[in-house]
């Protein structure tokens, strides 16, 4: 249940349009919803503008296809994230109408829209490294999406082809928010921070060789970033970073 929701049910109450009692029936699951496997989340968009997002990993598939199931039947609007394409696969199985299923392979999330959601003013752009950070950036810009933002992406431009990234310079200049995603030494966040003004938020990731440590050198690196106000979420985190982008702009168009 989201704040617009809320709102039409209050205004219906106001006009007599609904009784009192119809309307507590509406809202006795606002705190949230006991689904038995969890207890979702259903207040937390009315307390700081995010739905509660299933993560995936280490539940069962039993638990997964039960919460999403779950979810759908309350039209609720649904992003799930590390989710295997089987998992998936029994989802879609499991509802009446499957079309309503968008799962994206490569960054393992699925999406579920019921109602509609409020636009975000701004530009939000997903920059990576090299093809294989395509996964973390992909859930960056699907997380950003489902919560409203507008997404560019500029993939493949890397350092060890700086012509890539100096090619695209004008566009990326113009941007409200940038989400950078690099594996190996994790060098991209740092260059850009050194070309564009908007605010840049560096995801890690865990591609890389040996001493790559899984990302824990590229975590190093653009922690130690000289260039200034660049700030790093945790390793293959683009979920983190793409909320903290919606954050941001959110904040920005409050004081509008």
């Amino acid at each position: 249940m989201d704040i617009k929701t809320i709102q039409q049910i209050l205004e219906m109450v106001e006009k007599g349009n609904l009784s009192a009692k119809d309307a507590l029936v509406s809202l006795r699951n606002l705190p949230f919803e006991d689904l038995k496997v969890c207890k979702h989340d259903t207040h937390r968009v009315l307390r700081n503008g995010f739905s509660e997002t299933i993560l995936c990993e280490g539940k069962s598939a039993d638990h997964i296809v039960h919460i999403v199931k779950s979810l759908i039947e309350k039209k609720m609007n649904i992003l799930a994230t590390r989710l295997d394409k089987k998992v998936a696969e029994r989802i879609k199985a499991s509802v009446e109408d499957a079309g309503i299923i968008d799962y994206h392979l490569l960054s393992r999330t699925l999406i579920v829209r019921s109602m509609g959601i409020e636009k975000i003013t701004g530009r939000i752009g997903v920059l990576c490294a090299g093809t294989a950070d395509m996964s973390v950036a992909d859930e960056a810009s699907r997380t950003a999406e489902f919560f409203g933002a507008s997404v560019e992406k500029y993939y493949d431009i890397g350092v060890a082809g700086i012509h890539r990234l100096t090619s695209c310079l004008e566009k990326l200049q113009t941007l409200d928010c940038a989400i950078v995603v690099a594996g190996m030494e994790g060098a991209l966040p740092s260059v850009v921070g050194g070309l564009i003004p908007c605010p840049i938020i560096g995801v890690p990731t865990s591609i890389g060789y040996g001493a790559n440590l899984k990302g824990f050198s590229a975590l190093l690196c653009m922690l130690n970033s000289c260039s200034e106000g660049v700030v790093v979420v945790n390793i293959d985190n683009g979920f983190g970073a793409a909320c903290s982008t919606i954050r941001i702009l959110k904040s920005l168009l409050h004081k509008k």
